[in-house]
């Protein structure tokens, strides 16, 4: 009896490879193919004198962000709507990247759908990337075979959420830059600037007014102790951020604040709030049941808050309560939310009336963003007038006595 061993095909990768065709013209291309050797006959088979080969570089460039990711989910859609499969849509993104990092996930993927293994299971690979709303979606999409509807809709929730929290950070930036650059013109004022002063003020003799005494203690004690201020500082703000990030007590309590603080609280509330209805808006369209639906609409929203409220509802939801008695349970939902869940509940078209609340929040959101700079200036030209004007004058009282007693 003959016996056959089957070896396993070796696993293909992309080459890329430079030769030169029949005219001397240099040629350039990548092939997928198990081995460099393969590249190679191939290549020659087609009267090209091949001068390097190698490995698409799939390591190193820059973390992969969301950003990367919706762009690859829009560029993913628009393939499949246009009718180009699966496999070469994916070769197609990940040969036009520029990071490695997001050419060798889209790689890995590649490979796990190849080998018949389904897309939402090759993504539930990368939770890093691609979280539980966006796998369901996709899993959504496969079992009624309207992946390409459900792509589109991922994308567009993905870009308006991006837009949302762009904007909240270009209304966040100017205050902060500004507080930067205050804090940095205070250390050179107090290292530098004052300690000339105080050796011009010895000189004159006499007694010094009490506001520049005050300053010139502060900065003896600047001087002295600035390695101590610095690494408090550094070292709170570290300690801060990473307690915020890993514990939930933490979190709540921040999400809570941040609800609350005048001026940017309001903005964040209406931000997390179009979230939280483009969200269950997208997965219900998606016909994801709303129990389901709700698992991944908490963590969307970005406020630990409302996550725990999204807790309470899809209880009460699960044991036969209406969507809109339980988000009103809950307390934290505004009644325009809610009026706009009612009717859809009634008419049938919740994902519609969800989806033009969120339209309605994100349209007030823009609105805020663009007051909120104008709306700044005036606290911080009072903060900086108080801080540097009160340090610039208590350091030239002593010049003014001077020219009063002259």
């Amino acid at each position: 009896m003959a016996t056959a061993t089957l070896g396993k095909a070796p696993k293909e990768i992309v080459f890329e490879w430079e030769g030169r065709d029949k005219n001397g013209k240099v040629v350039r291309g990548e092939m997928r193919a198990g081995g460099e050797a393969v590249v190679n006959a191939s290549l020659r088979r087609q009267g090209i004198l091949v001068n390097k080969v190698r490995k698409r570089r799939t390591s190193g460039g820059r973390s992969i962000k969301q950003k990367d990711i919706a762009i690859f989910t829009r560029q993913l859609a628009t393939m499949m709507k246009a009718g180009v499969p699966l496999l070469q849509a994916f070769d197609i993104v990940a040969r036009g990247s520029t990071n490695p990092r997001l050419t060798k996930l889209l790689t890995d993927i590649r490979n796990d759908v190849e080998t018949g293994t389904s897309l939402s299971a090759a993504f539930r690979k990368h939770p890093l990337h691609f979280d539980s709303l966006y796998c369901n979606l996709v899993e959504a999409g496969e079992a009624g075979g309207i992946l390409e509807e459900l792509l589109d809709r991922l994308a567009l929730y993905q870009e308006k959420t991006m837009a949302i929290k762009s904007k909240i950070k270009s209304a966040l930036m100017y205050p902060v830059a500004v507080m930067v650059v205050a804090f940095v013109v205070l250390t050179v004022i107090m290292l530098f600037v004052i300690p000339a002063f105080e050796d011009v003020f010895k000189s004159f003799g006499g007694e010094l007014p009490a506001p520049t005494l005050i300053v010139i203690a502060m900065s003896k004690f600047f001087a002295s102790y600035w390695w101590a201020i610095f690494g408090l500082l550094g070292g709170g703000t570290y300690f801060f951020l990473e307690s915020w990030k890993r514990s939930e007590k933490m979190q709540m309590a921040m999400d809570r604040i941040l609800l609350k603080v005048p001026v940017f609280g309001d903005l964040v509330n209406k931000s997390v709030i179009a979230r939280w209805t483009r969200t269950l808006s997208t997965m219900f369209a998606a016909g994801v049941p709303l129990v389901e639906a709700l698992d991944s609409v908490g963590g969307a929203s970005g406020n630990a808050v409302y996550a725990q409220a999204t807790e309470q509802i899809q209880k009460d939801v699960s044991t036969g309560s209406a969507l809109t008695t339980a988000m009103t349970t809950t307390g934290v939902f505004p009644t325009m939310v809610l009026q706009m869940a009612a009717i859809g509940e009634e008419s049938g078209s919740l994902d519609h009336m969800l989806a033009k609340a969120a339209e309605f929040y994100e349209d007030e959101v823009d609105e805020m963003v663009k007051g909120l700079s104008s709306l700044m200036e005036p606290f911080i030209i009072v903060i900086l007038g108080v801080l540097i004007g009160g340090i610039v004058v208590s350091m030239y009282l002593p010049i003014f006595k001077l020219g009063a007693v002259v």
